[in-house]
């Protein structure tokens, strides 16, 4: 069974460049909200919603509510043990090191689409809504959003790109562990917010009782930006220094999407909003629009690749160069 989520009414009516938000807002079954108006560095979100709308499911590829951690199942055991060890390893100095040592992109040069394929050997062991390969993940978000949103020809690219980092699983990007890739991400530096998932693990990290970082503000200040705060490692941040440091022409707002999708304690339980600047809160509201896609559009039913991709390659061309660094 699904139901129909109704799109919200997106106009024009953005006045220098600025984003509003009317105040009848349309809330998500996840409690995002997305906001009736939105723009993006002159992108304005006009008519952007088509008529025929995406369907959300009820449930998940395994007949459960989405992100629900607590349900009994086998998969839901491992995935409590993936957040154990994720919350436990994952510290400012580990982080510092790795953005440090996968910043110098020295691994291999190669194209998007390559990188795509390369996602056929990727499962991602920290999501309790899904068991197949990312690929698929990709093509669903990507479709999903461009039946909506059929005028806004960068978001279905940050859709199909937006987990490419997960290739940091492999052996020739590192064969990092999987609490090292993937699952929901979280700033360190500072106290861990309750509204992370199985916070109570966060105790056995050497951070957490450490006074410079064990506070609401730790190392950072009120509206500092999220981009002077340091996020735990994963597939976020690398596909955000690869799509960055090899020159793409996506807007801000997608490098935004990209860094920080899988950012659940900001977007979905309100949390760190005061590390935010006004740049943030901008982009944010491009971000909650793209979570519904991301979230609700896993599912078993597979998409024929060779049908799109035609059209993803020709994106991928206007807005990256033909070979990337990784």
């Amino acid at each position: 069974m699904t139901i129909l989520i109704e799109q919200p009414d997106l106009d024009s009516r953005a006045e220098n460049q600025k984003i509003y938000s009317e105040t009848n807002e349309l809330v998500l079954d996840g409690g995002f909200v997305v906001p009736e108006t939105v723009s993006n560095d002159g992108l304005e979100a006009e008519e952007l919603v088509s008529n025929n709308a995406f369907l959300a499911p009820e449930i998940n590829s395994f007949g459960r509510s989405f992100r629900d951690y607590d349900a009994e199942s086998e998969r839901q055991k491992s995935v409590e043990e993936f957040y154990r060890l994720q919350h436990i390893h994952q510290t400012y100095d580990f982080v510092k090191r790795m953005r440090e040592e996968y910043g110098k992109l020295n691994r291999v040069e190669m194209s998007i689409w390559e990188c795509c394929e390369l996602l056929n050997e990727v499962v991602d062991d920290s999501d309790p809504d899904l068991d197949e390969p990312q690929i698929m993940h990709l093509l669903q978000s990507a479709e999903a959003i461009r039946k909506d949103y059929p005028d806004e020809d960068w978001l279905h690219l940050t859709a199909l790109i937006h987990d490419l980092g997960k290739v940091l699983l492999l052996p020739s990007f590192g064969g990092l562990p999987q609490w090292a890739v993937v699952g929901d991400t979280f700033p360190l530096g500072c106290a861990f917010d309750e509204s992370n998932v199985h916070h109570k693990y966060f105790k056995e990290n050497p951070d957490y009782n450490n006074p410079a970082y064990n506070t609401k503000y730790g190392l950072y200040s009120e509206g500092c930006g999220l981009d002077n705060v340091m996020i735990s490692w994963g597939h976020d941040d690398y596909m955000y220094l690869v799509a960055k440091e090899n020159g793409t022409t996506l807007p801000p707002a997608a490098l935004f999407i990209i860094r920080y999708h899988s950012f659940y304690p900001l977007h979905k339980g309100e949390a760190y909003k005061h590390l935010m600047n006004e740049e943030d809160a901008k982009n944010l509201q491009w971000l909650r629009v793209f979570n519904k896609y991301d979230l609700y559009s896993k599912s078993k039913v597979p998409i024929d690749v060779e049908q799109v991709k035609p059209y993803y390659l020709s994106l991928i061309e206007k807005y990256f160069p033909q070979k990337l660094r990784w």
